[in-house]
């Protein structure tokens, strides 16, 4: 009799752990394992712009008001756009256009960004092509309003972006996608485009603005950093200050900045533009621009 009480013990108890075991978890994939936990740089950045209400409001609001300066700019006819410096030619006479730059002023890249984050990586050439190719960008609030309402009053839209020329077709067939008026493949500009005679410094864009304004009387500009607008000679803190104070009053009538704080000069002027600092040094560089002051 013990036996048999003992041997069904012993059966209880193998039932019992064969039960355990198949109610455990499932092991975790292994890309979960190594996935990114820590907080990337970026995080609120992108999360702000693909989540708030205050991020649409802005651009929003930003497009109509311009729109309601588009009958003025048109009217009268010395109204440009271009800083002297970089009008090498009379502009009366000439067919009126608006400048945009793309990336986060007519296109939202921030899938783009909250891949990054996702995989806990930084920009790079190789995956932002790869994104470019996808043409799945989707338009700012309120752009496509402005810009089809800029067409129909005979305001050619010209594209000067810092998306490099080999990206062309595939920019201009997002930007169709999106519904924004593309003339023809003549209204983008992308870094590569060369105008004769111009010296062009990196990635900025004076040169292809001067090119513009050969054919063009330009009306507004567009832009989510300050080098959208007007050269920036040095890339720093004090320098773009001083481009701002200079410049001012161009902002709300001939110019208009859209909010972008996921990337832009802003940040490498932080760390004097050396980025091939580690991660780390970069971020306790903007940590030390902070203003602790009560």
């Amino acid at each position: 009799m013990r036996v048999s009480l003992l041997a069904a013990g012993l059966a209880a108890s193998l039932l019992t752990l064969a039960a355990c075991k198949r109610t455990e978890p499932a092991a975790a994939p292994a890309e979960a394992a190594t996935k990114p936990t820590g907080t990337h740089d970026n995080l609120n950045a992108v999360a702000w712009v693909q989540t708030s209400v205050e991020y649409r409001a802005i651009t929003t609001q930003t497009f109509r008001a311009a729109a309601d300066h588009l009958d003025v700019a048109l009217k009268e006819k010395n109204w440009d756009a271009l800083v002297p410096s970089e009008r090498g030619n009379a502009a009366t006479g000439l067919k009126p256009a608006v400048v945009m730059d793309v990336d986060e002023t007519v296109l939202d890249n921030s899938p783009y960004q909250a891949r990054l984050i996702r995989d806990g990586k930084e920009y790079d050439e190789i995956s932002w092509d790869q994104w470019v190719a996808e043409k799945k960008a989707k338009p700012l609030p309120g752009v496509v309003d402005f810009a089809r309402a800029a067409a129909e009053k005979g305001v050619t839209i010209l594209y000067i972006s810092n998306r490099a020329v080999h990206l062309k077709e595939a920019t201009l067939a997002n930007l169709r996608e999106a519904g924004l008026p593309v003339a023809d493949d003549s209204v983008f500009l992308g870094l590569g485009t060369v105008l004769e005679g111009c010296e062009q410094n990196g990635s900025e864009k004076n040169c292809r603005r001067r090119l513009a304004g050969q054919q063009y009387r330009v009306l507004m500009q567009f832009g989510d950093q300050i080098g959208d607008f007007v050269q920036v000679e040095a890339n720093t803190r004090d320098a773009r200050q001083a481009l701002f104070d200079e410049y001012d009053d161009w902002f709300g009538e001939r110019w208009w900045m859209l909010p972008n704080p996921t990337y832009g000069s802003w940040e490498p002027a932080l760390f004097n533009n050396a980025w091939d600092q580690p991660p780390a040094a970069r971020t306790q560089a903007k940590r030390d621009a902070l203003d602790y002051a009560p």
